[in-house]
């Protein structure tokens, strides 16, 4: 197998002395092919050392590595060792005695185990969704020395390597601060240059192992998202934001949703007439669920440019194929417009009329507090809803057009939230949040 320049480029990175070592880039340029050659090669060199691959969620890591990149790594670059998975504890073990463990740093228990251990090597894959504070206890487990012998029969000290990619995330995350302004994220002091390299890989640095449409797919997105998963650049910051990529991220949960206890429908009007005038503003349609579990979930992003037949029976469709409970929508353009609207797609339909008495930003920042520490969680990828909310801010909204998907989204989560946003019924007296609001 053989890999390509830019791999070749990587590899040499990992040689030298920096103990930190971070390939960060576009989706899909060989980034985690890579590093999990490097840490098998670390295995088989060194008899009885210790390793580990580590992701945010255990079910990542499991999708992704052990049932998909570790067993491609074996087959091309390492076909005739075998090894042994244990699928009670997770780990691989090699014929010399070394052991790659897998894990997910969301599970306490299954964390505190594996950190229990010391390594010789530890990868962050996807690093971007992984807390400071859980990489920091991760550094504490890089201990083991082992010492080994080389093809000449000399002892060999194995040197304590940290590996880390990702997709890079807003220039607010750690990784942008450690690998590229060399300073630590809590303290802002200057770090040990020498200790930490980094370098950019891309998909087209990978071209000749990607089907030939896949480059004309991600030149195609959205530009927040093209800067990052084909340019492989952190975005700048926005000022203010309250909502951050790399927290949408760490609780994105695409698949395996717990039931939802309740659903709505948030509808944001804009007070469109035309079906085919572009220049209007969009119709927000959010569909939001809170779960058994105590967790809010972005369901469905169905904002639509029509008039009001169109986004009548998609908001009422939405109510009909989540079993809904009702839907909420603003009355601020028009009265009972949205009311009327919804009620002749479908009658009789559970409507909940609701008035922004208090601006969009003040509105936004509790349910983005919620957002912030897992609260609300998006169930798949929404790319124009995310870029909304990256452009919302404490000074307000910086995006072009109008934020309706958000203000739906927020009208959405206020009914689910209600008590923890506005406080019970008997204290919402100018609308202010409780005083446990941001830690509910």
């Amino acid at each position: 197998m053989e890999l390509t320049e830019k791999q070749k480029e990587a590899v040499k990175l990992l040689g030298l002395p920096a103990t930190h070592c971070l390939l960060f880039g576009g989706s899909r340029s060989g980034k985690t092919f890579t590093l999990v050659r490097a840490v098998i090669l670390r295995a088989l060199a060194a008899p009885k050392s210790r390793h580990a691959i580590l992701r945010y969620r255990f079910n990542h890591v499991k999708s992704s590595v052990i049932l998909d990149t570790f067993p491609k790594v074996m087959g091309l670059c390492f076909p005739g060792v075998k090894v042994d998975l244990d699928k009670t504890d997770w780990y691989a073990e090699f014929p010399n005695g070394s052991q790659i463990w897998f894990g997910g740093l969301d599970d306490k228990e299954r964390t505190e185990k594996i950190l229990g251990q010391e390594y010789a090597t530890i990868y962050l894959n996807e690093c971007s969704q992984i807390p400071y504070s859980s990489r920091n206890m991760a550094v504490t487990r890089l201990a083991q020395n082992v010492v080994y012998q080389n093809a000449a029969g000399e002892d060999v000290h194995l040197r304590l390597k940290m590996y880390y990619d990702c997709n890079p995330p807003s220039m607010s995350h750690w990784t942008y601060k450690l690998f590229v302004k060399g300073v630590d994220p809590e303290d802002k002091k200057q770090i040990m240059r020498d200790d930490y390299a980094s370098m950019v890989i891309n998909p087209t640095d990978n071209t000749d192992n990607l089907p030939a449409a896949y480059i004309d797919r991600l030149m195609s997105l959205p530009a927040r998202m093209r800067t990052r998963f084909m340019d492989g650049k952190f975005s700048d910051d926005t000022a203010g934001a309250l909502w951050h990529l790399e927290t949408i991220e760490m609780w994105r949960k695409p698949s395996n949703l717990p039931d939802m206890q309740r659903v709505v429908v948030g509808v944001d009007p804009s007070g469109s007439r035309d079906l085919d005038n572009a220049s209007n503003d969009a119709i927000g349609i959010i569909v939001a669920g809170l779960g058994v579990d105590g967790i809010g979930y972005v369901l469905e992003d169905l904002t639509c440019k029509a008039g009001p037949a169109t986004w009548g029976a998609i908001a009422t469709m939405a109510y009909d194929r989540h079993r809904a409970d009702r839907v909420v929508g603003e009355e601020n353009y028009g009265g009972a417009m949205v009311e009327h609207v919804i009620q002749t797609a479908r009658k009789h339909t559970p409507y909940k009329s609701v008035k922004a008495t208090r601006n969009k930003v003040v509105r936004a920042e509790p349910i983005a507090a919620l957002a912030e520490t897992g609260k609300i969680r998006h169930a798949g990828f929404f790319d124009d809803l995310e870029d909304e909310l990256l452009a919302f801010t404490t000074h307000g909204y910086t995006g072009e057009d109008s934020p309706n998907r958000v203000d739906a989204y927020v009208w959405a989560f206020t009914e689910l939230f209600g008590e923890i946003v506005e406080g019970p019924p008997e204290t919402r007296q100018g609308r202010r949040p409780p005083p446990n609001w941001r830690t509910a």
